[in-house]
């Protein structure tokens, strides 16, 4: 799932790909952008802010990209060109002088601003676990200070926290042993924002550990509760329940939790 750890990863690919290379071609194949070119421009440095991408040019502009559920990015060597079948998906297109390209698919967010306008996009955003300026009691803060909120929605509204997604918001509740719909203010704020963001750095630095929350790299056991609905908890046995953030929402937020594991109180 593109959360927070995925997009770090992202920005380490591209940042290895792309920094400090001119651009022979740079397309952006949205309408709003569509005759803005990127040719002939340098590639600084690639930046996140939860699940925010930054391409920073020398041209004083950022490159602002969101991947929400359906977007990616992929990376052809010198030479090759991406399969034709998946030119119909292409949104961004950053090819280098001398070597790789890199090939925004499906990017359903796609902004071209002033680097020193970067705020207009995130500056809305709550604490990142993945960033140097990382505040562990800001964060325990902004989730607190709506004491009645529910956990699970308070994990995922990024103004609190940033980089947190259904995967996270569910699995953080298991290991905490809270049901998703206990108020934020009848549980431990800062052990579980200390968690998370321990959980959130293993995921996104530790090779083979992206998103594996049980220890078990095996299809189906990675996970405790996310993406397990029917199927047996693999602490107790019980049923994984699962259910929609929002009714009809487009972006398929979803919420696992064990009713064993994790029961409702009060």
């Amino acid at each position: 799932m593109p959360e927070g750890d995925s997009v770090f990863r992202l920005a380490a690919r591209l940042r290895k790909a792309l920094d400090g290379r001119a651009l022979k071609r740079g397309d952006l194949r949205v309408p709003a952008h569509a005759t803005d070119a990127l040719d002939g421009v340098r590639v600084i440095e690639h930046d996140t802010h939860g699940k925010h991408l930054l391409t920073r040019l020398d041209s004083g502009l950022t490159l602002h990209t969101h991947l929400k559920m359906q977007g990616s990015w992929t990376i052809t060597a010198l030479g090759k060109r991406l399969p034709r079948r998946l030119l119909p998906e292409v949104r961004v297109i950053l090819e280098t002088d001398d070597g790789p390209t890199a090939y925004g698919l499906n990017l359903p967010v796609v902004d071209l601003l002033f680097t020193r306008a970067e705020g207009d996009v995130i500056g809305h955003l709550g604490p990142d676990p993945l960033r140097d300026d990382w505040s562990a009691k800001e964060a325990a803060r902004r989730l607190s200070d709506d004491p009645g909120q529910r956990v699970a929605a308070a994990l995922l509204d990024q103004r609190n926290v940033a980089g947190f997604g259904n995967l996270w918001a569910s699995e953080l509740c298991f290991l905490r042993g809270v049901h998703p719909d206990t108020a934020i203010g009848a549980i431990d704020v800062p052990a579980l924002v200390a968690l998370g963001a321990r959980c959130l750095r293993f995921s996104a630095t530790q090779p083979g550990a992206h998103q594996v929350t049980t220890g078990n790299t095996r299809k189906g056991e990675q996970h405790w509760v996310a993406g397990r609905a029917n199927r047996p908890c693999l602490r107790c046995g019980t049923t994984i329940l699962v259910r929609a953030e929002v009714p009809g929402d487009p972006g398929r937020r979803r919420t696992w939790w064990c009713p064993r594991c994790q029961p409702l109180k009060g």
